[in-house]
């Protein structure tokens, strides 16, 4: 059974970061994940623990699911990121193999073009001169590196054969680009291979701490978890007081697509429109709003004019966690609509309900 999480944080308003200090966040929050720091669970005392440390109780377990829930969703983070640079790196690496194509292809014209000069020499019995001769050597490249100038060879041939040696060189030069590309392309798959099953490492882990719960307190903890729901519900539905309605009709329609969304189900990498993450139902809303955000919560982040949170509005993206793995879109109310974490759908919940470090007006 899924138990829903509150994931509960300290209420405290954005906070002004640099990228430099989110970018240190972020890697020290990869190098405990990578050293098994991150494993740890905080007992009672905020202190390391594994499944089932501690009192054991309703509360005990639903916070230790909590922090493995929000590891899991870095995790989940760090695979999107990992495929839009594997996306971007393919289509870098098309465009690459299409020069290469071409680059081939004026190879071939030109050495055709030369080897057609060398039959019409050898034709009118004057035999081949040095340069034509570079035709039929194995490495002409070398030949080239010796010779202290083309001025023995007529200036067509010697054009000629100059530019079929710059074109060799470019297809040399663009191979070795094409491997490093698809090493690194390798290396990308793998990231995102670790990041996905960190994520369901993680999400087992919690699932294994629900089963230490009895079925009473189960229920419990979902009635609890539903009831903050309806009431955020009802919270994001009343009206807005006067002038703190969305700041554009971009915002207006990327809330109106989020609203659409709620009770659709939390799927790893989706964007919709039947699943989301947290950033993909971001991606996904504005775009009904005419923007094309990033497609992670890290990039979300900078993806506008940083506000305070007191100055929120409706449709404005509200950055969660000093790594900044989680975000959600101010719905007004003081109420965010988001994609929670795996098992959980699209729902409304108090925009304090996390600690929010960034609001960002698209």
């Amino acid at each position: 059974m899924q138990v829903a999480s509150h994931r509960r944080g300290k209420p405290v308003g954005p906070s002004v970061l640099s990228r430099a200090a989110i970018t240190v966040a972020a890697a020290t929050a990869a190098m405990l994940t990578a050293s098994g720091g991150a494993d740890a669970l905080p007992g009672p005392s905020g202190g390391g623990a594994g499944p089932g440390a501690g009192s054991g109780s309703p509360e005990d377990v639903r916070r230790q699911v909590d922090a493995l829930y929000a590891q899991a969703e870095a995790a989940g983070q760090r695979a999107d990121s990992a495929q839009e640079q594997e996306r971007a790196l393919l289509h870098k690496a098309a465009l690459l193999q299409q020069e290469l194509a071409e680059e081939q292809e004026r190879a071939n014209v030109l050495a055709d073009r030369l080897g057609a000069m060398a039959s019409a020499e050898y034709q009118r019995g004057g035999g081949m001169d040095p340069v034509v001769q570079l035709l039929f050597s194995a490495h002409p490249g070398d030949y080239l590196s010796r010779a202290a100038s083309l001025a023995e060879a007529d200036s067509r041939t010697g054009d000629e054969l100059e530019r079929l040696h710059a074109v060799e060189r470019e297809l040399q030069q663009g191979r070795v680009e094409a491997l490093q590309q698809y090493a690194e392309l390798e290396q990308l798959r793998r990231s995102i291979a670790a990041g996905k099953a960190e994520a369901q490492r993680r999400l087992g882990r919690a699932q294994a701490l629900l089963g230490t719960l009895t079925a009473g307190q189960r229920d419990q903890l979902q009635q609890q978890e539903d009831a903050a729901a309806q009431l955020a519900a009802q919270a994001a539905g009343a009206a807005l007081p006067p002038g703190e309605g969305p700041a554009s009709a971009g915002a207006a329609l990327a809330l109106a697509a989020a609203r659409s969304a709620v009770g659709m189900p939390y799927v790893y990498g989706a964007t919709g429109p039947g699943a989301f993450d947290c950033s993909g139902l971001m991606y996904w809303a504005w775009r009904h709003g005419g923007v094309a955000l990033p497609r992670t919560s890290q990039e979300q982040a900078f993806a506008g004019r940083r506000v305070p949170l007191s100055e929120a509005r409706p449709g404005d993206l509200v950055i969660y966690y000093g790594d900044m793995h989680h975000v959600g879109m101010y719905a007004g109310n003081g109420m965010i609509i988001h994609a929670p974490y795996p098992g959980a759908r699209v729902r409304y919940e108090s925009v304090r309900d996390m600690p929010a470090v960034a609001v960002v007006r698209v």
